[in-house]
């Protein structure tokens, strides 16, 4: 079996820059995944402007809501 070296980190973004780029990515407004989530739209935009951290139980939350592992959205 042919061995694999780890992905190089290209560019860094910040948690509220990935909860962003996965809004974005999915056509959701913020108050569409305030719908989802049951975060309020003004904690939502709080989080993408790096105001408030996004902290492992809104990620989890976030993460079901966006269909991605919470990984995606604290890595930095």
């Amino acid at each position: 079996m042919k061995s694999f070296s780890p992905a190089r980190k290209r560019i860094d973004v910040t948690p509220g820059e990935s909860l962003r780029i996965l809004r974005d990515l999915q056509a959701l407004s913020q108050a569409e995944l305030s719908t989802l989530s049951g975060i309020s739209r003004s904690a939502l935009s709080a989080i993408e402007n790096d105001r408030v951290n996004l902290g492992v139980e809104r990620a989890r939350v976030l993460a079901r809501a966006l269909k991605c592992h919470p990984a995606v959205l604290v890595r930095h």
